[in-house]
């Protein structure tokens, strides 16, 4: 799976060389339809855009990888949006401003970058949106059919001084500040002070629905128990830094939301055993320069995509 912070990574240091070679970005003409995917069209337009992201990666730019990777880039946009899983705007914008942060520059010094390039921040952060939501779906569907039978569990276990991993055990609740779409940008930050001043009258879980019944447009969602290593990366900073019964909040593309914490305990099962396991397993694949750019999950999950597509070349 390609890791999207690399990815960005190594987008920008080859746009910041090749604007300090004096790259110009490509004069588009008047865009025409190149492939339709399930009824998007994918336009000349596009294609430009993608190879000259693809030429300040330093990788192969032509316009038939540019049109393939689009489709690709279409299909998975187009799972995500049907199981409801794409992260919100928020987070793409945060996560393009902390990219423009880490390499020196403002979100306007980087947009005049992507603009010269003929990138574009629009395509840009198009491309940063299925990046951080595609892993989260692959996951959802392949994450647990890919448990570690108990020949797998004892090896790993005699490797630790024949004793099972520790982790934190917790019943959580989802408190949801619901925000329409086009009410967005006007009453997100009143949704937001509501929420914050909801969480230290938050009565405990046990009362929680009634608590929200007592507010508008306050939903509240069971996620049961969840692990350490189960939790969300967007929410496993709030849990662990959590006083109280609650987390901090966080804006996302349902509302201002924040999560309770029914209950924790310290806890040394095989299930726990195993997800730590499965984590330790995935943060040295991330550090592993050899590791392959697409597990096999997601290029099978990708493959089907296209196997049920209609996609028309022009």
């Amino acid at each position: 799976m390609i890791d999207a912070k690399k990815a960005v990574r190594t987008f920008i240091a080859g746009a910041v060389l090749s604007l300090l070679a004096g790259f110009a970005g490509p004069a588009f003409a008047v865009s025409e339809v190149k492939a339709v995917v399930n009824g998007t069209a994918i336009t000349s337009g596009d294609v430009a855009k993608r190879q000259a992201f693809l030429r300040l990666q330093h990788t192969k730019a032509d316009a038939k990888t540019a049109e393939e990777q689009l489709i690709d880039e279409t299909l998975k946009r187009q799972e995500i949006a049907r199981v409801r899983m794409s992260v919100s705007q928020q987070d793409v914008d945060a996560s393009f401003a902390r990219f423009s942060s880490g390499n020196k520059l403002s979100v306007e010094q980087m947009s005049q970058i992507l603009d010269r390039a003929g990138v574009g921040v629009d395509h840009f952060k198009a491309f940063i949106a299925v990046q951080m939501s595609w892993p989260r779906l692959v996951n959802a569907r392949y994450g647990s059919a890919s448990h570690m039978s108990n020949y797998d569990l004892v090896s790993r276990m005699m490797q630790n001084n024949k004793e099972k991993p520790v982790t934190t055990e917790y019943m959580l609740q989802q408190i949801i500040f619901v925000v329409p779409e086009a009410k967005r940008a006007a009453i997100t930050g009143k949704r937001k002070s509501e929420a914050e001043a909801s969480r230290s009258k938050f009565p405990g879980c046990d009362q929680a629905k009634v608590f929200a019944a007592t507010m508008r447009d306050v939903s509240v969602r069971d996620l049961g128990r969840m692990l350490a290593p189960e939790i969300p990366q967007d929410w496993k900073p709030l849990v662990e830094q959590a006083k109280g019964n609650t987390t901090g909040t966080r804006v996302t593309d349902k509302g201002v939301e924040y999560l309770a914490i029914c209950s924790q305990r310290q806890v040394s099962d095989d299930q726990a055993a195993e997800m730590v396991f499965r984590q330790e397993d995935l943060d040295k694949s991330k550090g592993d320069k050899e590791a392959k750019p697409e597990n096999e999950n997601a290029k099978k999950y990708l493959d089907e995509l296209r196997k049920k597509a209609q996609i028309a070349y022009r």
